[in-house]
């Protein structure tokens, strides 16, 4: 969030107190360099709505458009590699990968987002910088670069070099205004990512589920952020946590991502 300097001390202190969950968490200022997220801390993924963390929480995964939480770890969730559901109006129609009959490619795991042709990685990139640099003002320490693996489902139209390109070009934004880097999934190219583009870090979805967890682990070690959905457990909760296959940051998350007061809300931690 913007900082303001201007706010009294006494300002700040209530917001601290009361925690309503209407309310927007204190300003503080950006991070002064790329900070790795706390090892074995605790996890929410709220990208499904932004709420007030439960106790204990340490890092929390938000979409670019919530405000960073005071005092936690927050990683801001940024889809640079398709378009977000109700933002295709948005992007150049050149900017997207379209197919032979002119129709744009939209995604055939989420129908309500399109492919951006990553062979024109430079101007996707001064799209999508801006929102990373907003990132780093809004107060966040990290950003997860999410859908990285598209090419693969776009039948051989875009390739991995393709998105390499483009994603050397947001980590180095991101570590340009000081934030670490999140490479989102991705298990078969996370050597790759990690050496070619430079991620610090990685986020990703039912690793244990599919038994990939030590694919990432390998790669970035204890800076792995897990998230496990109720619908595609593959084992109870407590064999999942002692798995020493886990990651040590693992959160299990109903598949919606719903808040709180929805009934279909779920959040585990292994703590």
């Amino acid at each position: 969030m913007i900082v303001r300097r201007a706010l009294t001390l006494l300002a700040a202190t209530v917001l601290l107190l009361t925690g309503c969950a209407g309310q927007s968490p204190p300003p503080h200022d950006p991070p002064a360099g790329p900070r790795l997220p706390p090892v074995g801390g605790q996890l929410d993924y709220q990208l499904g709505g932004a709420y007030d963390p439960p106790d204990g929480v340490e890092m929390v995964v938000r979409d670019r458009a919530a405000a960073s939480v005071n005092g936690l770890y927050s990683v801001c969730y940024v889809n640079g590699f398709q378009t977000q559901p109700g933002e295709l109006d948005t992007w150049p129609e050149n900017l997207l990968l379209r197919d032979d009959g002119g129709e744009p490619v939209i995604d055939p795991d989420w129908p309500d987002e399109v492919i951006l042709d990553t062979r024109k990685a430079d101007e996707i990139a001064k799209i999508v910088g801006p929102w990373i640099r907003d990132c780093a003002s809004d107060g966040f320490y990290a950003v997860e670069f999410d859908n990285l693996d598209t090419y693969t489902r776009t039948d051989g139209a875009l390739s991995r070099d393709d998105a390499l390109d483009l994603a050397t070009l947001l980590v180095d934004t991101a570590h340009d205004v000081g934030l670490a880097a999140g490479q989102k999934n991705a298990a078969e190219d996370a050597s790759f990512l990690r050496s070619r583009a430079g991620f610090d870090f990685a986020v990703v979805e039912e690793c244990a589920a599919y038994e990939e967890c030590s694919a990432y682990t390998e790669v970035y070690g204890d800076h792995v952020l897990a998230i496990e959905y109720t619908d595609n457990l593959p084992r109870p909760w407590d064999e999942v946590c002692g798995d020493p296959e886990t990651p040590a940051s693992v959160v299990l998350r109903d598949r919606e991502l719903v808040t709180p007061d929805d009934p279909g809300y779920v959040f585990e931690t292994c703590g």
